[in-house]
């Protein structure tokens, strides 16, 4: 197919896609899938060989949230029957995280609920960066605890922090529809801050809340403008309870689409698999790691995962191999270039404008439209209609942090 091979050109040399070619991933068909993941897998090997990096979460805070974000089980309003409780302290975190490190995990990502953090919740989550390190030589520490102050980022850094995750959702058009507590432009302002104060920033989305093949190419394409290191794409888990819960709009098909568009658009940064993998693409998750060169190990915030050993095995039978601590898991140009973002140093990238970049967007809309379509472009057929929810796949978190029962690492 022409397309691909454009596509994987573009990959190796880390071009930007048309907006055209994006959506033309999205617009492809199941008899054409194994090709497609062909296609970008040849773009994640050049960058990343056959590692697959594992990271851990700690849901610092869990519940009580005062942001009324539609897909989260942590909003104002959520009747979701979830893990309430407040911040654990320091070595209660660290302990949860040694889990995860035990099982191979090499960042371990602090989460709490919330719209951003005071300064003495960082007071807080820097004692705990430092108790978690001074335990566990050359583990990285990524933050996630909402929208920061001007001098939050600089702290976080300077207690160890290694990386910094907000994500951008979706695109800024339908933002509005899935969060009115706070704006797009928040969002942005905070990954900048991340990048400002030398912490490499980690922004992703959410597939599955309803968008459509555009929103997701616009979120995808402000992402690579935005120069992120870290994009991790998540899956909507339909939580009873939250306004989404209805939401039942993915196939195994449809998220490895989505994978590989977001590999094609920034070829050469980290594409973690995030929340719902287990929900969304099931038996097809090896397939995945073709795309993707990272996963979280084990549980979520809210919701339990895979088992920890069956992600190892999961890994070693698709015959890839687990990041080494000692590893670097960026490329060379991104990792020398002060934590610069998906290939926009050394022309292209996540920030190039060939093709046109992010606009105002959340998720953002792309720049210019390229002259002339694609082998495949959108509107070739129609799109395959969703599977029945799977609901009994959803399991609430009752185990890790936050309780007296062992993690899932």
């Amino acid at each position: 197919m022409d397309l691909l091979n454009t596509l994987v050109d573009k990959g190796l040399r880390r071009e930007l896609p048309t907006r055209e070619e994006a959506l033309a991933v999205l617009a492809t068909s199941d008899d054409d899938l194994l090709d497609v993941v062909a296609a970008a897998g040849k773009v994640r090997r050049k960058w990343f060989g056959r590692r697959v990096k594992l990271n851990y979460l700690v849901n610092l805070k869990s519940g009580l949230c005062p942001e009324d974000c539609s897909y989260c089980s942590q909003r104002l309003g959520s009747t979701a029957g979830i893990l309430k409780y407040t911040w654990l302290k320091p070595d209660e975190a660290s302990q949860a995280a040694a889990a995860g490190l035990a099982g191979g995990a090499k960042r371990v990502c602090l989460v709490a609920s919330g719209r951003g953090p005071t300064d003495r919740d960082v007071d807080r989550v820097s004692e705990t960066i430092k108790a978690i390190k001074d335990g566990n030589e050359g583990v990285e520490v990524c933050a996630c605890l909402g929208l920061l102050s001007d001098g939050q980022a600089e702290r976080l850094r300077e207690a160890g922090a290694d990386a910094y995750n907000h994500n951008l959702n979706t695109s800024e058009s339908t933002y509005g529809e899935i969060t009115t507590t706070h704006t797009y432009a928040d969002r942005v302002d905070t990954v900048n801050k991340a990048h400002a104060a030398g912490l490499s920033a980690c922004s992703g989305l959410i597939a599955g809340m309803g968008e459509s093949d555009e929103d997701l190419v616009d979120v995808v394409y402000a992402l690579r403008e935005l120069d992120p290191d870290s994009v991790p794409v998540n899956f909507l888990i339909p939580f009873e309870g939250t306004p989404l819960a209805k939401e039942w709009n993915l196939t195994p098909q449809r998220c490895l689409r989505i994978l590989a568009m977001v590999r094609f658009v920034c070829p050469d940064v980290e594409v973690r698999i995030a929340g719902g993998r287990e929900v969304h693409l099931r038996t097809l998750q090896p397939l995945a790691l073709h795309l993707a060169n990272s996963i979280f190990l084990g549980d979520y915030l809210t919701s339990e995962g895979q088992a920890g050993k069956a992600d190892l095995e999961m890994i070693a039978d698709a015959g890839f191999e687990v990041e080494g601590a000692g590893e670097v898991t960026l490329p060379e140009h991104r990792a020398t270039a002060g934590g610069g973002g998906c290939g926009s140093h050394a022309g292209g990238g996540c920030g190039s404008h060939e093709g046109g970049g992010r606009g105002s967007h959340e998720g953002a809309g792309c720049g210019s439209h390229a002259d002339g379509g694609v082998c495949g472009t959108a509107a070739a057929e129609p799109a395959a209609p969703a599977a029945e929810p799977r609901t009994d796949l959803v399991a609430v978190r009752r185990r890790g942090a936050g309780t007296d029962l062992a993690p899932n690492a």
